[in-house]
């Protein structure tokens, strides 16, 4: 069990998977038209709601930030189910995919950001390793504005030995570094493929950067060397999503 907090976050998971709320906790103090409109989506959502003291949902969350809302989930791995059958899915309806993989990205705050535009520009999953790497919490859950619960989430035990297994499904990885002569918006970003992000100051480990097909960089025009890894993978992102809508479209099998 972990604990979500705020209205974004607990109000997307409302939206998408109510069933995983075993107790939703609200600020009995609070009566505000925001909170009269939470309290009429968990009751069409047939949620359990239990009244409580501002006291006792700062004990909840620590952060003293939860807006009066709380909500109890249950976060089982098998969710979003398989990685590979979210691939073959894809495949079967001849979509591109589309993935990030985040190479030790430690901070929750950034995890969260890179959730929240992953889900703007459309990527079909966000790879991380399960070691030493920032997990949707929440504290990420609040930070991506509820996108946690739309963009599925895959920990990895071996981030490299899942780099091996996609591009032998191939898909092109494409690593970040400052130092790559290639810029971001110069590849074809339309094939399947996944941005390989490194972590925060320390970029991409040695193993990761060797699994990758291709290194790009972002061109920096001002004394500032490199930007942080969100806001990176936002560029990347959109780039990216700027050339598959720009793509011509595939029709789909039997189509016509």
């Amino acid at each position: 069990m972990k604990f979500l907090h705020g209205f974004h976050a607990v109000g997307a998971r409302l939206r998408s998977a109510p069933e995983s709320i075993q107790s939703l906790y609200v600020d009995g103090e609070r009566d505000d038209p925001r909170m009269r409109a939470f309290l009429q989506d968990a009751e069409r959502s047939r949620v359990r709601v239990i009244v409580a003291a501002a006291g006792r949902l700062d004990g909840m969350v620590r952060s003293g930030r939860h807006q009066g809302v709380v909500a109890e989930v249950d976060d089982s791995p098998a969710r979003w189910g398989s990685l590979e059958d979210l691939l073959d899915t894809l495949d079967a309806r001849q979509e591109p995919a589309f993935l990030v993989l985040l190479d030790g990205v430690q901070d929750p705050h950034n995890l969260g950001a890179i959730l929240r535009t992953a889900d703007g520009a459309g990527v079909d999953a966000v790879i991380a390793p399960r070691d030493r790497a920032a997990g949707v919490s929440a504290a990420v859950a609040r930070v991506s504005a509820g996108a946690s619960d739309h963009v599925p989430f895959f920990s990895v035990p071996n981030l490299a030995r899942e780099m091996r297994a996609l591009r032998d499904r191939g898909l092109w990885l494409v690593g970040l570094d400052d130092e790559a002569p290639i810029a971001y918006h110069g590849i074809d970003l339309v094939r399947p493929m996944g941005f390989v992000m490194g972590a925060e100051g320390a970029g991409l480990r040695r193993l990761t950067r060797e699994h990758c097909d291709e290194m790009v960089s972002i061109p920096m025009r001002g004394a500032v060397e490199s930007l942080n890894v969100s806001v990176a993978t936002a560029v990347c992102l959109y780039e990216a999503r700027r050339q598959r809508d720009a793509a011509p479209k595939v029709d789909s099998p039997g189509a016509g």
